[in-house]
């Protein structure tokens, strides 16, 4: 077992402590006493009521991992703290006449609501239960209270298939005839508990265990091994959560929201998770257990009624959760238990929040003085605002709203209803959108979740099993839509008079709840008009959102370091880039500019086999390039221009050599061939590549076909005079590709300055044009000392760059096994959506230091789809680039990421 390095962790080279009572931690000991084990003793020390307790630490589940067992002190550690906690409580685990009982909880460094064990009741037993209901005069809460413990410890830690229960119970209800589990009397509940005791005799092969502490030995090791779970793991490659953390275990004493109407479970957060609105907001459930308020299987009613059901318990909870969002300084997420009218505290932490909400809470509390603006910074990131630039629904059309529910995680949600997450999964795979209607998720619908564009439910609330994950993913949700009738097994729903079958188109609004029939068609995201000018922020909600994301995009952009620039290729792109925030363009890719009508020109020019026609062609295409090139220069106006010369695959500017050979063989056949096919088939013939990606493409082209480059830098040179002489800013810079050893560049970089250098003799204008190249083949990487020599700049071209060092082909991975090695956890993420730091991360790295070491004033960029993704923009700021580079509807998601990697502030994950 790894020694604990925590620095608040009191232990010698001999022992490790693996057991803390709730006393003896904080909220700063999350890596190992996880999320849940650390806040609970945050309150402790706070005087907050919390029922006693004690946290098993993490290193204990990871001892028991990696060796089948748990740590040999473990079982002594855990007797000891139970034994001060019956000391504590004045009665004893299980005991027959006043038992105690505690639950057994999870809780790992971050939150995976749903994804690991929970038991609640341990302790209770056939003895026990008698006890029970004698000590609080209630029968019908103890056999109650003994059925949910079998229910739970069945299904988690026995693993009997938790539907067995569920359908005994709804018989029970059907028997009876009523609608709600709280309908059932104290004598059907213990009808229910026998059935429930057969069931697992049945199904695991063993009774349901009497001893109390084979109860709770064994719900410990089912959480450590809940862990490794295929959902948890799921859910933990989805939030990019590390596999190696392990969870701690809550054993807490009960305290029971069951116990009758003046009782109750409830959740509740300091400030709307979906708006960040401040308020009252959560939900409460009277006469329940918490799992209830979680599970959405009953409906909820809103927190703020708890002041008319329970105003003493009311105004406690109210002042908590002020002093609870002071002393963390953010949003917290609480849950709550009021027995009997006595509120206990279970559970805090700093609440997932939706895109919105995060970026109006974090201006909202530097405006109360909690946090300064560099901690704003943390607060949000460049996922949650890429999620606020998608489009949203157009409230102005006209289409048939079926229902409206709770709006539990903002955005706009198209595609065809599906009853469950096989077919969720299924049809995303072929290619269609997908919501994934259900009564209420649990755990196991993770998959078809995140298959899913959104999620609907007809049950549960905003603290829903389906609310919390769909905000942690950032998915569309809405909740509780009461008016929809959900039939899994027929696999429809119904709306009064409508019936919604499965494949049926439905559009569900996040932002307000609403669900509608049919596609709606959607329109711009407010935070897009801001960008490009077309809005300010004002009064209402959408000018609020704006105002919190012009505040705090301008506090990034005051301190980042890294630059921003767009990849365009033409100036109408080059223009919205630029009311986006682009400080340049980092890419053009002149081969788009080849494309449509002048393709045929190019093809002439890669297949000409004399000077002549050679010429001729790029005669034709001068004045072409040339105003291309005036009209980037003009939009980028004082702005760096980084032209790459022409870099296709060669075969994307060739006839198909199989069109074409079956043109000419139908030919042949009637005797009618084209001497021009024919030609034209042998030098396709001559020219086919079984890989063109790494073939004749780049500077090996422009070195092979004489002119081809030349045409390209005196283009880019007379549009640069051209803007000088009418007074513009040009500032191009010339971008040989492919470049794999430094004679490459020496070659094309001569016959560059000799074309520069005969334009600025005829034109009279004096250019200063900078020469660089990309670094896009492993020994471009290796060699960056030597190919500095003849490169005023670099830029990584992280696409190839991937594709070279992994040997990935990346039209082909990504659609044939990359599904399977982010299941198997080969890949987090694709290499190709963030930067594999390991691999071409170090050769990014030593290319820096190379290059730098060879010309200390070199320019270093990135121009890969890694220019615009979150977590690579943080890994170039840290290995020195001057910018990154990116598609225009990155630039703002790359300004905030800079802006964040240069900020001091620890921050806080919000993961």
């Amino acid at each position: 077992m790894s020694e604990n390095k925590d620095p608040h962790v009191a232990h010698t080279s001999e022992s490790v402590k693996f057991v803390y009572d709730f006393t003896e931690g904080n909220k700063d000991l999350k890596d190992l006493l996880g999320g849940k084990g650390a806040n609970l003793a945050e309150m402790t020390n706070l005087g907050l009521p919390v029922p006693p307790g004690f946290t098993i630490t993490t290193e204990a589940c990871k001892t028991y991992l990696d060796s089948g067992e748990e740590p040999v002190e473990l079982r002594d550690e855990v007797s000891a703290h139970l034994d001060a906690l019956e000391k504590k409580m004045g009665k004893k685990l299980g005991q027959a006449d006043d038992p105690l009982l505690v639950s057994v909880r999870s809780g790992a460094k971050f939150s995976m609501p749903g994804m690991m064990d929970t038991v609640l009741n341990i302790g209770l037993s056939d003895k026990s239960v008698t006890g029970l209901a004698k000590q609080s005069g209630d029968d019908r809460f103890a056999w109650d209270s003994y059925r949910r413990l079998i229910q739970m410890f069945g299904k988690t830690v026995l693993g009997v298939d938790g539907d067995l229960f569920e359908d005994a119970l709804e018989k029970t209800k059907e028997t009876k005839k009523v609608a709600v589990d709280t309908d059932l009397e104290a004598a059907d509940l213990k009808k229910l508990v026998t059935k429930f005791k057969k069931i697992v005799k049945t199904e695991a092969g063993r009774d349901f265990p009497q001893d109390p502490r084979e109860q709770m030995d064994l719900a410990i090791r089912s959480v450590f091994e809940s862990w490794n779970t295929d959902r948890a793991k799921l859910y933990r490659r989805q939030e990019r959560i590390p596999g190696d953390l392990g969870t701690a275990v809550n054993i807490c004493s009960m305290v029971f929201g069951n116990l009758g109407p003046d009782s109750g479970t409830g959740v509740a957060f300091t400030r709307d998770p979906a708006s960040g609105h401040q308020g009252v907001y959560g939900d409460y459930l009277q006469n329940a257990q918490g799992e209830d308020v979680v599970a959405g299987i009953r409906n909820t009613v809103p927190l703020a009624d708890l002041e008319q059901i329970d105003k003493k318990s009311y105004d406690q909870l109210m002042q908590i959760m002020e002093t609870l969002e002071t002393h963390y300084k953010d949003l917290c997420d609480i849950e709550f238990t009021i027995e009997r009218g006595q509120l206990w505290m279970l559970q805090t932490r700093v609440g997932k929040r939706t895109a919105g909400a995060a970026f109006r809470i974090a201006t909202q509390l530097v405006d109360q003085g909690l946090i300064d603006e560099a901690e704003a910074l943390q607060r949000v990131n460049g996922a949650q605002l890429a999620q606020l630039m998608f489009p949203r629904f157009d409230e102005g059309a006209s289409v048939e709203q079926l229902g409206r529910g709770i709006a539990a995680s903002p955005g706009a949600a198209v595609g065809k209803a599906v009853f469950d997450s096989y077919t969720a999964i299924k049809w995303s795979r072929s290619g269609e959108k997908v919501i994934l209607i259900r009564r209420e998720t649990n755990p196991d619908d993770l998959d078809g979740m995140i298959a899913a564009e959104g999620i609907l439910t007809s049950r549960g609330g905003k603290t829903s099993h389906a609310a919390v994950v769909a905000r942690g993913m950032g998915k569309t949700c809405v909740c509780g839509a009461e008016d929809l009738e959900v039939d899994t097994k027929r696999r429809r729903m119904t709306v009064g008079d409508t019936v919604v079958e499965e494949g049926d188109v439905v559009s569900i609004d996040g932002s307000t709840g609403k669900v509608y029939l049919g596609e709606v068609p959607v329109v711009p995201s407010p935070v897009v008009e801001y960008f490009e000018g077309r809005m300010h922020a004002g009064a209402d909600d959408a000018d609020e959102l704006v105002a919190a994301v012009h505040r705090i995009m301008a506090y990034a952009d005051r301190v980042r370091r890294l630059r921003v620039r767009a990849n365009a290729d033409n100036a109408e792109d080059a223009l919205r880039a630029r009311r986006f925030g682009a400080q340049g363009i980092g890419l053009c890719r002149t081969e788009h500019m080849f494309l449509g009508e002048r393709r045929e020109m190019v093809e002439r020019l890669i297949l000409a086999d004399a000077d002549g026609e050679r010429e001729d062609a790029l005669k034709e295409l001068l004045p072409l390039q040339k105003q291309d090139f005036v009209e980037l220069f003009e939009a980028m106006d004082g702005l760096p221009v980084t032209v790459r010369l022409l870099d296709p695959p060669l075969h994307e500017f060739l006839p198909d050599i199989t069109e074409l050979s079956v043109r000419v063989a139908l030919a042949e056949s009637r005797k009618d061939a084209n001497e021009n096919d024919l030609r034209l088939l042998q030098a396709v013939h001559r020219l086919h590549e079984q890989n063109p990606m790494l073939g004749l493409r780049g500077v090996r082209l422009g070195l092979v076909i004489p002119g081809l480059f030349t045409m390209q830098v005196r283009a880019i040179a007379e549009a640069a005079a051209e803007r000088k002489t009418a007074k513009g800013d040009p500032r191009a810079e010339i971008m040989i590709p492919l470049v794999g050893t430094v004679q490459e560049l020496e070659i094309v970089r001569e016959e560059a300055e000799q074309v520069i250098a005969e334009v600025v003799e005829t034109t009279g204008v004096d250019l200063k044009l900078a020469l660089g190249t990309m670094i896009e083949l492993p020994r471009a990487a290796l060699t960056a000392d030597q190919i500095a020599e003849a490169a005023e700049f670099f830029s990584f071209g992280t696409n190839d760059l991937t594709q070279t060092v992994w040997g990935f082909s990346r039209d082909d991975v990504e659609a044939s096994f990359f599904t399977a090695y982010l299941e198997k956890g080969i890949f987090g993420v694709s290499p190709f959506e963030t930067i594999d730091k390991d691999g071409v991360g170090k050769l990014v790295r030593d290319a820096v230091a190379a290059g730098r070491a060879t010309r200390p004033d070199l320019k270093l960029g990135v121009c890969g789809e890694h220019g615009g993704d979150p977590e690579s923009v943080h890994f170039f700021h840290e290995v020195g680039l001057d910018y990154v580079s990116c598609s225009p509807f990155r630039i703002p998601v790359a300004r905030l990421e800079a802006g964040r990697a240069a900020s001091h502030s620890t921050g806080s994950d919000h993961r």
